[in-house]
């Protein structure tokens, strides 16, 4: 077959808590392929993982037999945008080498997705066909993350000071997936639009 489609690009993202998970595994279960970023940099912070030795020779002390120590890397960085850009240095090429590789292995399907927290923080949009934003209220984002073990008030709050916030996402979004909704409204509307972006193929 000549001139074959590439894929949709969805690009799919959404601030701490607001059910971006959730979404992800609905999607997988109407078969759309997802690439989940987050998963990716667990598998290279792994035992055994690539990024191990550059990582233990750019923050000496926060690896070991079982990988990466993620409370104490997390330590070192966190707040620390000097620190943190080198970290990012070390992790991002490798997970979009990951990405490019997962793009080539579902080359066939009409639309994939791409599942990346930052989307909009470090410049992912650039690379997709359109960005669908997962939201909720403010107060149900607050419950949710709150009831996360070992979140505190001010964690969040500094979380959120990270990320863009959640009405400039859904202003520059293409697409917006509620998830202060029922489950079964939210499952609804993933398959309107996984319908939307594979019609005619």
């Amino acid at each position: 077959m000549t001139g074959a489609k590439r894929p949709f690009i969805l690009g799919l993202t959404g601030s701490i808590g607001m059910g971006k998970s959730a979404v992800a595994t609905m999607l997988r279960e109407l078969g759309v392929p997802v690439f989940d970023a987050d998963a990716a940099v667990h598998v290279l912070q792994a035992p055994g993982g690539a990024l191990l030795p550059a990582i233990e020779a750019a923050f000496p002390g926060t690896t070991g037999r079982d990988g990466v120590d993620r409370p104490r890397l997390g330590a070192a960085v966190f707040g620390n945008a000097e620190a943190l850009a080198r970290l990012e240095a070390i992790v991002h090429p490798a997970v979009a080498a990951m990405r490019r590789d997962f793009l080539a292995d579902h080359a066939a399907a009409p639309l994939i997705v791409f599942d990346i927290p930052l989307l909009f923080e470090k410049g992912g949009h650039a690379g997709v066909d359109a960005v669908a934003v997962v939201s909720a209220p403010a107060e149900a984002q607050r419950e949710r993350v709150l009831a996360r073990p070992g979140m505190t008030t001010d964690k969040f709050e500094q979380i959120l000071r990270l990320q863009v916030p959640d009405a400039e996402k859904r202003a520059r979004a293409d697409f917006v997936i509620d998830t202060g909704t029922t489950l079964a409204e939210t499952r609804a509307a993933v398959e309107r639009l996984v319908e939307r972006l594979t019609a005619g193929e």
